[in-house]
């Protein structure tokens, strides 16, 4: 009889390729990994892994059990989600990811509502940029993630994932409050062309995003400096090192000496969360969806009433 540890084991191996990706996706040590998989070995009777350099490697039997091991876990979680359907409570652990801004603009709401309405249930959270958080939900190391697409730019979300609507956030431009364009109604971003940005870092989807927004208004941007953090970024627009994009979300409180100006052709990201399919009948789920649909109207609405 297959344990079904000792086969989550081999799966995180598969997915992360190292045995301290997988320690760290299932929140054990490389020495426990290391003997989960001998006792598997020694189940099957054949050799699973292989050294490689440093490393390790599947062999083809590894390999071949690891796609079997997939599906069966893939099956073990439909029937977990059937069941806790059938049962109808929101109970047990819960792991959500968001990128920052929706960490802070969203999760401390989120949080709290499920702690009054659940309070069986468990929550842990993380912060991972969209496409980590994508493959994190994919891998099953998070049950559900907030992630974005740019207006203009979606985020590639493979098959097999289940997604809903959480709210549109607007986004404008960071100014130092000498500048000379503070004031104004809305900005083209190609009044912005000879400045010097405070970007994300290189490589990261929101990076990207800039860059070719900024080129598809015939602007090559000048990146004077690379921050993951918006607040860090806004601290060095307020030192008058150059200008930034802000989304509203999770913006709050602005440092002093900082402006925000609307983009004249509205640029906007969608914000929404994800999760494996084949859990979309645990309550669970469905709390934490309800939850950031709340959280993210009440968001709006307050965006309403400062605006009017």
């Amino acid at each position: 009889m297959l344990n079904l540890e000792r086969l989550r084991t081999l799966d995180a191996l598969a997915r992360h390729g190292s045995v301290s990706g997988a320690a760290e996706g299932l929140h054990v040590t490389t020495s426990a990994v290391s003997q989960q998989m001998a006792k598997l070995e020694r189940e099957v009777g054949q050799q699973l892994l292989a050294k490689n350099g440093r490393g390790v490697r599947l062999t083809d039997a590894g390999r071949l059990l690891a796609e079997h091991a997939a599906r069966i876990l893939s099956q073990v979680e439909l029937a977990q989600s059937a069941l806790e359907a059938q049962r109808g409570q929101v109970v047990g652990e819960l792991r959500l990811a968001a990128f920052p801004t929706a960490v802070r603009g969203l999760f401390p709401a989120v949080f709290r509502a499920l702690r009054e309405q659940h309070p069986a249930l468990r929550v842990r959270s993380r912060e991972l940029e969209p496409e980590l958080a994508v493959d994190a939900v994919i891998r099953g190391d998070v049950d559900l993630a907030v992630v974005l697409d740019w207006y203009n730019k979606p985020l590639p979300v493979p098959e097999g994932l289940a997604r809903a609507a959480i709210l549109d956030d607007p986004v404008e431009v960071a100014l130092h409050e000498d500048h000379p364009l503070v004031g104004r109604d809305e900005i083209d971003l190609r009044e912005l062309a000879q400045e010097p940005w405070v970007a994300w870092p290189e490589g990261e989807f929101c990076h990207e995003w800039l860059l070719y927004t900024l080129r598809a208004n015939g602007i090559e941007p000048h990146i004077a400096h690379r921050a993951g953090e918006h607040h860090t970024q806004l601290a060095l627009v307020a030192a008058g090192l150059g200008v930034c994009i802000a989304p509203r979300l999770g913006r709050d409180p602005m440092p002093a000496g900082v402006r925000t100006v609307p983009v004249r052709h509205r640029v906007h990201r969608s914000v929404y969360a994800v999760w494996r399919s084949d859990a979309d009948r645990r309550p669970s789920i469905r709390a934490a969806v309800e939850a950031l649909r709340a959280a993210g109207e009440r968001e709006g609405a307050l965006r309403a009433a400062w605006d009017a």
